[in-house]
Formats: C-alpha cells, structure tokens, sequence
C-alpha cells in the first residue's frame, strides 16, 4: 500500500460525510489481501474508531458502521485481543459494537472470549463478553453452553438478562440432537427462575428463548404443552385468569405462540 493511498483512506475515514467513509472502507478491503500485519493494524485502528459512532445522533451513518463491523472480520484473528480490550473503554455503543465484531468473526472468537470471561473480575466486561458469545452464529458456541448458564442465575440483572437472552441465540444455531439433556434441563430449569424475576426485561427474555428451545426442535411433545401452557398463563387466556403485568412479557408470549404455530402449518 502506498503512502498516499494510506493518507486518502485517512482522509476519508476521517469525514463527517457517509459516503466518503463507505469510499474509505472500500479501499481498505480492496487493499487487506496485499499488506502487512503491521500495516493492517494501523488500519483497523481506523476502523475500530467508527464503532464510538453514537446512531441516535446521526442515524445516516447506520450503514457505514455496519460496514465497518462486517469489515472486521477481514483483518483476521489479529484483531481479537484489541478487540477485548477495548472492551474496556467504558462506551457503551463502542462495547456493544464490539460485541456485534466478534459475531461476524465468528468461531475463532469463542475460546478468547471464555478465557476473557473466566478472568474478567469487571461484572460490566463480563456482561458484554456474554453478549459477544451471542452474536456467535455457529454450533460450536455449544462450548459456552455452561458458562453462559451459570450467568444466567448470576445476582446482577443485566447479566442475568443478557445470558438468558444468549441462551436463546445458542438453541438456534445447535442442532437438537447436539444438546446435551442435562443443558437444555438446565436451561428450561433457568427459565423458569427467569419467569419469576422482578425483571420484566429478564422475564420476556426468558420467555423468548423459551419459545426458540421450541421452534427449533428442542422440546418434546409434552415438554411443548406446558411451554404453551406457560404462554397462556402469562397471557391469561387460561382458567386461572391471571397473567403477566408487563406488556413486554404478554407480547413475547403471544410471539411464541404465534410463531410456533406458524412453523406447524
């Protein structure tokens, strides 16, 4: 990569307008395959330096700041440990960025991200290191299967929320037959606790995730009856009468259903 070449991507990096950072982004995924590791570096630290973008202040860029994530994963496994670094920058658009990178980087990403959460004392690091674990679209994210359960009954609410929330990305992409019993008893087991929260936040994640362990095949025939058993009680709709306070909750409720009974036609 030339000197000016560098210089130009700068530049438009650097722009406040969006289609010269989409031009800029444009030029480093042209230039990735034919330069150094070092000269990668100083260039995602460009990139990375989008990811502190703030959308609800200029929504125009959305594209741009998808691109740049999505472009990540290009740079190689470099990246990571930088990556989980700033993980501890303390922006909160930056580290849920952040999370979405290590999604599109994919398996290579799972075993630092465990080894970061088993040594990780921050609670807030470790809530977005679950968060990342999530965005993971791959059967191998089966290996944070107990972790994430562990945090799923953590005292902290947002990791409680997070993990039961990750839980329900992990049945999507594990096939039935790859989960283990013993997990999927303990994550019906943390579900239910969930169910139960003071959160409202927590209980409608639960109840999504609820829905996913039966859209994708995971329940049994009886084990789907008392999931729509449960549906039904949060909405009321059964001879008890009672049903969830929360609106979030009865929604998430009647999705699954709705949704469960879309995939049996």
């Amino acid at each position: 990569m030339t000197a000016e070449t560098y210089e130009k991507i700068k530049t438009l990096l650097n722009s406040s307008d969006s289609e010269e950072i989409h031009q800029g982004l444009v030029l480093i995924r042209e230039e990735l395959p034919n330069i150094t590791e070092e000269s990668a570096q100083s260039l995602f630290e460009m990139v990375s330096a989008l990811f502190y973008i703030d959308l609800l202040d200029h929504p125009e860029h959305a594209f741009v700041l998808d691109e740049a994530v999505s472009l990540v994963a290009d740079f190689g496994e470099f990246v990571v440990p930088i990556l989980l670094n700033n993980l501890d920058a303390g922006d909160m658009k930056a580290q849920l960025t952040i999370g979405h990178a290590f999604g599109r980087i994919g398996e290579a990403a799972i075993e630092p991200l465990l080894e970061s959460y088993l040594c990780e004392e921050s609670e807030e690091c470790r809530i977005f290191l679950v968060y990342a674990l999530g965005k993971i679209r791959s059967p191998k994210i089966l290996e944070a299967f107990g972790k994430v359960l562990g945090a799923a009954k953590a005292d902290t609410l947002e990791l409680r929320d997070t993990a039961i929330r990750a839980l329900g990305n992990f049945v999507e992409v594990i096939s039935p037959e790859d989960l283990p019993e013993g997990d999927k008893k303990e994550m019906l087991e943390a579900i239910q606790v969930a169910l139960s929260d003071s959160s409202a936040g927590v209980r409608s994640k639960a109840i999504r995730s609820y829905g996913k362990l039966a859209r994708f095949k995971h329940l049994s025939g009886e084990e789907i009856k008392k999931f729509k058993d449960t549906c039904e009680l949060l909405l009321g709709v059964d001879d008890k009468f009672t049903w969830d306070r929360a609106y979030i909750v009865r929604k998430e409720a009647q999705d699954a259903l709705n949704c469960l009974e879309d995939c049996d036609e």
